[in-house]
């Protein structure tokens, strides 16, 4: 049992992601067949084209750009959240499949880690926590009942902090969207920090796509309204926007 810690990898997005929303946007102007728009559209920058399709909001063809995340060193309470966003695939590890008896590894948040007393109350109900699905078990496996559906039962007591593997797969459209939700200041930390990984290595790969993604406040007032955080100013400064 450990402290797990939060990594992101970009592991397959579609090739030339911009070059195939430029084909897919026009198309739907262009008399040509698709084999000479493809050719077409792969000979020149596509850049100030898509720069202004999204500036006039013309978002149907960024879905078929797609974009494959591997998450590791997140809580289940995270990946709760997460796939509330419906329109994404997502592979998660599996607390059925794979025993935790050699260990579960958890994520502590900071205003406990900050903490000295809290720190340790944490990690002590961890190793509780452990110490119980091991017993359950083992009580299982005596009376018959082993592997999976030994797993499936004792994981009951596993705690949200227990951490999780996750791939994600979403379309840039909805990308977009998840930005724009999960790095706010009103988002919880987790999920931020998980976004705002994700949101870089995105802008790596699509520049011109993502280059204005981010919290709703980057480029327009706050859409929390009376609910915003009052911070606009730092995160405009965050991300580089004056």
């Amino acid at each position: 049992m450990s402290e797990a810690k939060l990594k992101v990898i970009l592991l397959k997005h579609t090739p030339q992601p911009e070059e195939t929303v430029a084909m897919a946007a026009k198309l739907c102007y262009s008399p040509a067949d698709i084999a000479s728009l493809k050719g077409k559209t792969a000979a020149k920058d596509q850049r100030s084209f898509v720069e202004r399709l999204m500036k006039m909001g013309h978002m149907s063809p960024v879905e078929h750009v797609s974009f494959t995340f591997g998450v590791e060193g997140i809580s289940r309470a995270c990946s709760h959240q997460l796939v509330r966003h419906r329109i994404a695939s997502y592979s998660q590890q599996s607390q059925r499949y794979v025993s935790e008896s050699s260990g579960f590894d958890y994520i502590i948040p900071e205003s406990i880690k900050d903490n000295k007393e809290l720190k340790q109350y944490f990690i002590k109900f961890m190793s509780d926590s452990q110490a119980a699905y091991n017993h359950i078990v083992q009580k299982l496996n005596e009376s018959g009942i082993e592997g999976e559906a030994a797993n499936q039962d004792a994981r009951f007591v596993l705690p949200n902090a227990a951490e999780t593997k996750i791939i994600i797969t979403m379309n840039a459209r909805e990308l977009i969207h998840f930005f724009r939700q999960r790095c706010c200041n009103r988002a919880q930390w987790e999920i931020r920090a998980m976004a705002e990984e994700m949101l870089r290595l995105a802008k790596e790969a699509a520049p011109v796509i993502f280059a204005k993604s981010g919290p709703g406040c980057l480029y327009a007032p706050c859409p929390e309204g009376e609910y915003s955080c009052g911070k606009i100013k730092g995160v405009r400064k965050r991300y580089g926007i004056s």
